[in-house]
């Protein structure tokens, strides 16, 4: 692989990170968010300080042979626990049981690290290499087991994140589910680096050469690794958000019909709250649930109870079921009021008695039935002939 394998996926983990560091800032306490956070920025890290332009850089830089190599296995252990973390942020639980068992994994790697690093101070590494350290130097002193130990850390998280993910898949649908199954997916492949690895480690222990799955297999498998598990990440987030707005804007438009029956309800002269182009879909869907509660009240004195009953027993008699039927009665009760409220247009039955009759317990679910019974039943048809004869 050459550079750019490797500085390809640290720019893209570099945007994202960047997109995400506005809201970490104005919610820096959300535990999720930071080791989101945290994860973005050791994925870039490691990508960028594994590639062999920057390995020799920081070595020329140090003025130490191979003083990438410790530093490449810290970012990979660190990274390590950062996707357990987050994996415990994501799942939830108690906070206290959340925070225990994050910090566990934080001491533990934490230690590691430390461990890598005396390790390679212990041992002698003179001649540089940038491609192939693990497999030349497996059976030096110390530094042999510093490559054993981060190849150990590495592959105990990928096995637990593994484990984790598949059972947690099981528990769940949806975009969740997909989201867990595409890290499932990834972490295969991240096992996948960690086999070639220890196969050319321990081939160099029983003095065999298999020096070329740890130069030339091992690193594509561990970039798709890294790849397809923030996929899986990131997958759930980004759908599941657009799947929210797709939702939001579908009961915008299926509450239409209700809001525009009862809109000539409205007084002459009531005023209407305008809204820029860019409106969140959620304040659209307030705002119309809003106006039709308020055409609501002024149809309050043209309700009629009778002819809601009527309606619901005819829709019962065809066979809809309870809340249907409630929806196709109240639909026809306002249909029937709007038809009243326009054969008097001075307002006379205004000053009446009102009594609201409409039972929106369920909230947009009810307006939502409502609206479609006016769009779509024979019921509120009927009644519409009925009250124009």
């Amino acid at each position: 692989m050459t550079g750019e394998d490797y500085y390809i996926p640290a720019a893209a983990m570099a945007i994202s990170l960047a997109f995400k560091l506005p809201a970490l800032r104005h919610n820096w306490r959300d535990p999720l968010l930071r080791s989101v956070v945290a994860l973005l920025a050791l994925a870039g890290a490691v990508f960028t300080f594994a590639a062999p332009p920057t390995i020799a850089a920081v070595n020329r830089w140090t003025g130490i042979a191979n003083f990438s190599a410790p530093l490449v296995y810290c970012l990979i252990t660190a990274f390590s626990a950062s996707c357990l973390v987050l994996m415990v942020n994501w799942r939830g639980g108690p906070p206290e049981r959340t925070k225990r068992v994050s910090r566990r994994w934080i001491l533990g790697y934490s230690i590691v690290i430390v461990a890598l690093i005396v390790l390679f101070a212990l041992g002698e590494t003179l001649e540089e290499r940038l491609r192939d350290f693990d497999t030349f130097y497996a059976n030096t002193p110390y530094v042999g087991h510093m490559i054993a130990l981060y190849l150990l850390a590495h592959h105990v998280a990928a096995v637990v994140m593994v484990v984790l993910c598949w059972r947690w898949s099981l528990q769940v649908r949806g975009w969740l589910r997909i989201g867990l199954m595409i890290i499932v997916a990834g972490y295969l492949f991240n096992l996948g680096y960690d086999a070639t690895k220890m196969t050319a480690v321990v081939a160099r222990w029983l003095g065999h050469d298999l020096d070329d799955l740890s130069t030339y297999v091992a690193p594509p498998l561990a970039s798709l690794g890294a790849l397809i598990s923030a996929m899986g990440f990131v997958v759930p987030l980004v759908c599941q958000r657009l799947s929210d707005q797709w939702q939001t804007w579908a009961t915008y438009r299926r509450l239409g019909p209700l809001w525009q029956e009862v809109q000539i309800s409205a007084p002459v002269g009531t005023p209407s709250v305008q809204m820029a182009w860019w409106t969140a879909g959620e304040l659209r869907v307030i705002q119309r649930e809003s106006d039709i509660h308020d055409g609501f009240l002024h149809l309050g004195p043209y309700f009629d109870r009778g002819l809601r009953d009527d309606a619901y027993d005819t829709a019962r008699a065809d066979g809809a079921d309870e809340e249907t039927a409630r929806a196709v009665a109240d639909a026809a009760m306002v249909a029937a009021a709007v038809r009243a409220r326009s054969a008097d247009p001075e307002g006379k039955i205004i000053g009446e008695d009102e009594e609201t009759l409409m039972d929106t317990s369920d909230g947009p679910r009810d307006l939502l039935r409502i609206s479609d019974a006016l769009r779509s039943s024979p019921v509120v048809h009927a009644v519409r002939r009925q009250v124009a004869v």
